[in-house]
């Protein structure tokens, strides 16, 4: 009676050639049981399948069950190569010894090699081991060529950064992107500007971002502005394993890519944007910025103005303060809360010089009343309730995403078919180890690239969820201003400051008081709002005693 076996062929997509194709090896396969006396009972086979893990062949696991089901009763499985049945070492072991746990023997045909003999497993054994030993040998020496590249100051591959331009695999400067990477550095350094501000500035003066590879987008976004800022490339510097591919802990070959805290960085030979000493002091002021501090004062109190109200000399964010009283024996008695400024040094270089500190609960109040009277209009309810109504619109944003996400498959394809090629690579060919070099290099490009499409996808998402939580925030606010006087005085510190921020753009002040005693000068909101039948984006004072009089109505501009 013959004896049972299965035959189990793979191959990649990009590998359906003469000698390798499925056809081929089930051919050579089945001339091969043929030739053994052996019956085939069962054929599974993977097509354009990675040999990496066997988590990605359907048919090779189902193969395993059936084997471990002992449906078939089979003594041997058949496979064209080594390479074939797969080409991680730990892979390889574990399915080989779930065969001989069942009594099943693997057979490669073209290798020559049958575990069933005990110099046929134990060479398996050392052929897959060495495989993905050289394998890895292979991948540690490319790294290391492209660090030897970084030490000489070259450019390592992907896309040059914004700014640049990739001229013979060298970076130029890009002469329509520069200017907008010296005005972030510019202004970040020298003014009070934070990130959002930077990015703000730049889409409300016309600076339009250049789409570059798979970009669609034209406007500048916070995230885009912290790259720039982080990135040594700009003052001349090349830095290497910013980003590393890493394995996910507790996952069997999976990786992701993450961003690195500590890289070393070689003088480039490419031309700086910026000094070095304006980059390293753009990395002070990240480092000062880039947290919160905690609070000293009691915990319940917000300043409710701060980062809306402005300096009426440097127009800078005004700041909370507290001043906290003690009496003579030391003990606490009283704090005292204000908004003043920091005294910023000014784009032309002079420091702000305004000195005056204003009762935090003086200024809140008359802000609290201007509201009111704006809220308590007679056609204010009405047109708010039709406001919120309207639904927000990012259609062109979500063809912008499809394009990208599309853009994003594509690459990722083409890394997998890179990978495939890779898998079928045969270790005794001559050239195996160049073809892989290249093809690690490859790969490598390939994972930069997505990187890269993958933060343009996450900038746009961002984008779109701006949109849709201003939305919902704007409806969020519109509902809290009809119920204004019921609820605010019922919110807290904390409550009062969210719906402030999401409501009013900026606070303007008089210097001081003017002589009837009026501290505002002009409130700008987030969003028209609806006073004495008109659609407005902001209220202005004069000097006249009432608000009545002193009202002046800044209209939306009809588009």
């Amino acid at each position: 009676m013959k004896q049972r076996c299965y035959i189990y062929t793979r191959v990649s997509t990009s590998m359906q050639v003469e000698g390798f194709s499925l056809d081929a090896q089930r051919t050579r396969l089945l001339k091969f049981a043929e030739f053994r006396e052996l019956e085939v009972v069962g054929e599974y086979s993977d097509k354009g399948r990675s040999g990496k893990n066997i988590q990605g062949r359907p048919e090779f696991q189902r193969m395993l069950k059936d084997i471990e089901s002992g449906k078939d009763k089979v003594s041997f499985v058949l496979v064209f190569k080594l390479s074939r049945f797969g080409r991680n070492a730990a892979d390889v072991l574990t399915s080989l010894q779930k065969l001989q746990d069942n009594g099943v023997n693997l057979i490669c045909a073209e290798d020559g090699l049958d575990s069933s003999h005990g110099t046929g497993k134990l060479i398996i054994q050392i052929l897959s081991a060495v495989a993905e030993l050289e394998r890895e040998n292979i991948r540690v020496q490319t790294m290391e060529g492209r660090l030897q590249k970084a030490r000489e100051g070259k450019w390592n591959g992907g896309f040059a950064p914004y700014g640049y331009k990739l001229v013979d695999g060298k970076l130029e400067i890009a002469e329509d992107e520069v200017e907008v990477i010296r005005i972030i550095f510019d202004k970040f350094v020298n003014t009070t500007i934070g990130i959002n501000g930077i990015a703000k500035y730049l889409n409300d003066n016309g600076f339009n971002k250049k789409k570059r590879q798979n970009n669609t987008l034209d406007y500048y976004v916070p995230s885009f502005i912290k790259k720039v800022l982080d990135n040594p490339v700009y003052c001349g510097k090349i830095a290497f394993q910013r980003r590393k591919t890493e394995k996910i802990a507790g996952k069997h070959e999976e990786y992701h890519i993450v961003s690195q805290t500590d890289f070393p960085v070689y003088d480039g030979v490419h031309e700086a944007i910026v000094s070095e000493e304006i980059w390293l002091q753009a990395q002070k002021k990240r480092k000062k910025t880039g947290h919160k501090r905690d609070k000293k004062h009691k915990l319940e109190h917000e300043h409710l103005l701060s980062g809306i109200i402005k300096c009426p000399v440097c127009d800078a964010n005004l700041y909370g303060n507290v001043n906290r009283k003690k009496k003579d024996d030391g003990t606490y008695y009283k704090d005292y809360y204000f908004y003043a400024c920091k005294h910023r040094k000014q784009v032309n270089g002079v420091r702000c010089n305004y000195d005056r500190q204003w009762n935090q609960e003086t200024v809140n109040k008359a802000v609290e009343e201007t509201i009111r009277k704006v809220v308590n209009n007679p056609d204010f309810e009405a047109a708010l309730r039709k406001k919120i109504d309207s639904r927000v619109d990012t259609s062109a944003l979500d063809a912008e995403m499809e394009n990208l996400q599309k853009a994003l498959r594509q690459l990722i394809s083409a890394k997998d078919r890179l990978g495939q090629q890779m898998d079928t690579l045969d270790v005794t060919d001559k050239h195996y180890d160049k073809k892989y070099e290249d093809m690690q290099a490859r790969l490598d490009d390939f994972y930069d690239k997505i990187d890269a499409a993958q933060e343009e996808i996450a900038e746009l998402q961002a984008r779109i969820d701006f949109l849709v939580a201003q939305k919902i925030s704007s409806d969020n606010v519109y509902k809290y201003l009809l119920y204004f006087d019921k609820l605010y005085d019922k919110f807290t510190d904390k409550e009062k400051k969210t719906f402030l921020g999401s409501f009013v753009e900026k606070i303007e002040i008089y210097p001081t008081e003017t002589p009837n005693g009026r501290i505002l000068k002009r409130i700008q909101f987030r969003f028209p709002l609806f006073y004495e039948g008109e659609e407005i984006i902001g209220l202005s004072w004069d000097n006249e005693t009432t608000l009545e009089c002193a009202v002046q109505l800044t209209r939306q501009k009809n588009e």
